[in-house]
């Protein structure tokens, strides 16, 4: 498996569209149309759009995988219940094997809810998961009828519930790929999709502006690594260049983090899983390894199993607050456009 998602992503992000790409295009252009009468559809109302009775941000990609979509959620939930606001989460809950719409409860089962949206529950706000945001967004304003914001984690292509605020993250770096839609490249949707939400947020860096939306840039800011056995202990610099440690990362983007652990003076095994990858013991089990490093949304997965070996570093977004700034009047604004409405009338979202 791993073979064959290195395969496909150097396919994806090469300059020059590889082979396997111009093979899979006519597939690709099904695909588009199918996503742009899908779009459509909802513009004219021939599908319907739900809207709760808070306002609703979204915070997504156009690309397949992983692009620091939550922790932005989590830095966007500080950010307004900062200001004042009670947020709630909703999230697919991706690779979960439930399928109900439910509550994520810090005690939950990873399998259960899914890594992300428990990482979520750190911040203290409500957080549902469902495969349908609509019913996950019901539900969860049911629960909490004191939440005064929904943030969605992920969903920029769930249409059926209807937004106020649209986000979109690009990794700096891998950008939109070779440009083309799934399943010859990484695309959802038209990289021109980037156009119409209402910010752009690159990972990792600005990038040169290129879309009608506002832009942002993001970082991420490593805190101390932890021992998910005991707490008060501190990784030592003897263990993170030990070449018999393990870095393992099941993440949209392991290279990423593999690359980071070089420049500290890690010399180890890096060992790459899928992303969402549902580790078992026996994954994680490397005999001899004086230290087993991975990331906060992996660690959430391997607390059954821990040992004093595993070492885990959270990280935290870090956004221009004109963002946070941009987001309240927007959730402002759209709040006093309701307000003036003639009861029974809707409205629609912009897809």
């Amino acid at each position: 498996m791993n073979r064959i998602r290195g395969f496909v992503t150097r396919n994806w992000y090469t300059a020059t569209p590889a082979a396997a790409a111009r093979w899979l295009a006519p597939l690709a252009w099904l695909f588009a149309g199918a996503t742009a009468m899908r779009r459509a559809a909802y513009r004219r109302r021939l599908l319907r759009q739900v809207r709760v009775r808070v306002p609703v941000i979204v915070v997504g990609n156009v690309v397949v995988g992983g692009t620091g979509k939550t922790p932005l959620v989590a830095a966007l939930v500080d950010a307004l219940q900062t200001r004042g606001r009670r947020p709630g989460i909703v999230s697919r809950g991706h690779g979960r094997r439930t399928r109900d719409v439910r509550e994520v409860q810090a005690s939950a089962d990873p399998r259960d809810v899914g890594d992300e949206p428990l990482l979520l529950t750190r911040s203290g706000a409500p957080v549902f998961v469902g495969r349908d945001r609509v019913e996950a967004a019901q539900a969860l304003l049911a629960a909490h009828p004191d939440v005064d914001v929904v943030v969605s984690d992920d969903g920029l292509q769930h249409y059926a519930l209807a937004r106020d605020v649209e986000i979109a993250v690009v990794d700096r770096a891998r950008g939109v790929g070779n440009g083309r839609l799934l399943p010859a490249g990484p695309l959802r949707e038209p990289a021109a999709r980037l156009a119409h939400v209402d910010a752009v947020v690159w990972r990792d860096g600005i990038a040169p502006p290129r879309t009608n939306a506002s832009e942002f840039a993001m970082t991420y800011e490593a805190g101390a690594w932890r021992n998910l056995v005991d707490a008060s202990r501190t990784l030592q610099a003897t263990a993170l260049a030990d070449p018999a440690s393990v870095a393992i990362a099941g993440i949209g983007d392991p290279a990423a983090f593999f690359t980071t652990l070089r420049a500290e003076g890690f010399r180890g095994r890096a060992v790459a899983f899928a992303d969402h990858h549902d580790f078992t013991r026996d994954d994680v089990a490397f005999p001899g390894a004086p230290a087993i490093l991975m990331t906060e949304k992996d660690a959430v997965k391997c607390t059954a199993f821990r040992d004093p070996r595993m070492w885990m570093r959270p990280v935290r977004a870090r956004v221009d607050a004109a963002l946070f700034d941009l987001v309240q009047r927007k959730i402002d604004g759209h709040e006093a456009a309701r307000n003036a409405r003639l009861p029974g009338d809707e409205g629609a979202a912009r897809v």
